[in-house]
């Protein structure tokens, strides 16, 4: 499984969004939506190799901070594409 590895920046936010967030039960940050900012994306083919890059990642100045983070990201194997046999219809 290959593995994207991204370092980003934490979006500050103000303490009455949180109690609110809290408050009301929902997600405070949604990355589907609002991605937070990339600064670097690597990408390795494998869980270790992933790890070994995310912990060099981590010994950035602005990730020991608490500025930015490091996140590990599985991504999905590509699908192969469907082929049809010459001469077959798709009925």
């Amino acid at each position: 499984m290959r593995f994207l590895i991204v370092r980003t920046d934490i979006r500050t936010v103000a303490d009455g969004d949180i109690a609110a967030a809290w408050a009301e039960g929902h997600r405070l940050r949604d990355e589907t939506t609002t991605p937070e900012p990339r600064r670097q994306t690597v990408h390795a083919e494998d869980r270790d190799a992933a790890l070994l890059l995310a912990r060099a990642l981590s010994s950035v100045g602005a990730v020991r901070a608490g500025k930015q983070r490091v996140k590990v990201l599985p991504l999905r194997e590509p699908r192969p594409a469907f082929r049809r046999r010459p001469g077959r219809t798709g009925t």
